[in-house]
């Protein structure tokens, strides 16, 4: 016997953070919806990251309005497993409608008639609307120029776990964002001699004058810029929770025995070079750090704040041997270097969805999460309204944005379906007709 097509005004695929904020919102104002998640909730921070991650943002700031972190200083950083936990919690409240172990296979616009048919591993479901919140995180990327050595260990950020995971010897990590920075200085203060890749980066502070920089970017309305400046758009940010919340400093760490050396650019016959940029990309990071402290300071004396003065935040380290004299190639074997972590990001796919919403890229062509595509949303994004799209707060508030455009729709919807069934009645009884009319 073949089983019941499921029907639903909207489907949600994904529940990370951006499907359980959506389904919060699509039930706020009752519209009936599903989501499916292949995994569990939030799997993603418990199995896709590395075993001693914290929530890069205080406790405070990244969250959900609707709930506090349970039993965590409101200033302190979040470990993976208890951001998990909040978001399975935060689901629970309200009863989100969520299927967990349920892959969506393709998701193809209906023909004559509204909607999709959604192909999933459960069945086939009818969805007047789709909400894509399967986030920017979806396939690791390691460039093509990566050695073909099979002598060396090569992973994605994504895949490592902690040092032990990994083989005797040196380690080179390939990307100075918030996840290259940690796992190198993890790496490092486990014992390892470590080489750290470092490009064109931000590394705010992680607190200044008693408030943490999230509260800086705030107050000073960096978080809801709408759009990244043209030309920075592999520029990474170095910011960490790990140690109770410090501020990246690439001096620092090397002081600290890390080494650092610029743009990775190319591997022959076991030799890696790396681009003359180092001291010009820490020069661009020092720029982006004194300017977030200028900024804040104007603040507080055009607030007349009492906020404490804070003169070691532009404390400068001495530059290390590694940025005085640069290091442009290594030979791998001769540097002891056994493994290599590649922390270069992800790229998203969305082979799965067989509807006319991307531009010749593949990405998303939307307005704040609504594609060109009728009835077909984005949620999760970097980007997708303001600077803080892809972080957990700013994600609910673009949902909400999401979902009050869906319940409009379905306002059209109502008429249109109210309209038809006065038509029909008016056709079914002609006298009915001629009183519409003022016969």
């Amino acid at each position: 016997m073949t089983a019941a097509v499921v029907e639903t005004d909207t489907l949600v695929v994904g529940a990370g953070q951006a499907g359980v904020a959506m389904s919060e919102h699509l039930s706020r104002l009752g519209v009936p919806h599903l989501v499916l998640e292949r995994n569990r909730i939030a799997e993603a921070w418990r199995t896709c990251r590395w075993d001693s991650l914290v929530a890069n943002g205080p406790a405070w700031h990244d969250r959900f309005p609707g709930l506090e972190f349970p039993g965590l200083d409101p200033d302190s950083f979040a470990p993976k497993e208890q951001v998990a936990d909040y978001f399975e919690a935060y689901a629970r409240q309200f009863n989100a409608p969520i299927r967990t172990g349920v892959e969506v296979r393709q998701v193809v616009r209906n023909a004559g008639r509204p909607g999709f048919t959604v192909d999933t591993s459960q069945g086939p479901i009818q969805a007047r609307r789709v909400v894509v919140a399967t986030g920017p995180f979806q396939i690791p990327v390691i460039p093509g120029i990566a050695p073909q050595d099979p002598a060396l260990q090569q992973l994605h950020s994504a895949h490592y776990r902690n040092p032990e995971q990994l083989a005797a010897g040196a380690v080179l990590v390939v990307g100075a964002g918030s996840s290259g920075t940690q796992i190198a200085d993890e790496l490092q203060r486990a014992g390892r001699t470590v080489y750290l890749s470092v490009g064109q980066h931000d590394r705010p502070p992680r607190a200044y004058r008693n408030r943490d920089f999230c509260w800086w970017l705030g107050v000073l309305g960096l978080w809801d810029v709408a759009a990244m400046q043209p030309g920075r758009e592999h520029v990474t940010i170095a910011v960490s929770g790990a140690h109770g919340g410090r501020t990246v400093d690439f001096r620092e760490l090397a002081q600290r025995g890390l080494k650092l050396v610029g743009l990775t650019q190319s591997f022959h016959d076991g030799v890696v070079t790396f681009r003359e940029d180092l001291v010009e990309n820490l020069a661009k990071g020092d720029e982006n750090y004194l300017s977030l402290l200028d900024a804040a300071d104007a603040y507080v004396q055009r607030n007349g704040l009492q906020l404490p003065a804070d003169p070691q935040a532009r404390r400068v380290f001495a530059d290390p041997d590694c940025v005085t004299r640069p290091i442009l190639e290594l030979n791998l074997a001769q540097a002891g270097i056994t493994t290599i972590i590649w922390a270069t990001g992800f790229t998203s796919d969305y082979s799965w969805l067989k509807v006319d919403a991307f531009d010749a890229k593949g990405k998303p062509q939307h307005q704040r999460g609504v594609s060109t595509e009728p009835g077909i949303y984005f949620l999760g994004l970097p980007w997708q309204s303001r600077r803080g799209s892809s972080f957990i707060w700013g994600v609910w508030h673009d949902a909400k944005y999401v979902a009050d455009q869906i319940a409009i729709q379905r306002q059209y919807s109502t008429y249109h379906e109210a309209a038809e069934r006065k038509t029909d009645a008016a056709l079914l009884d002609p006298s009915s007709a001629k009183a519409a009319l003022g016969a």
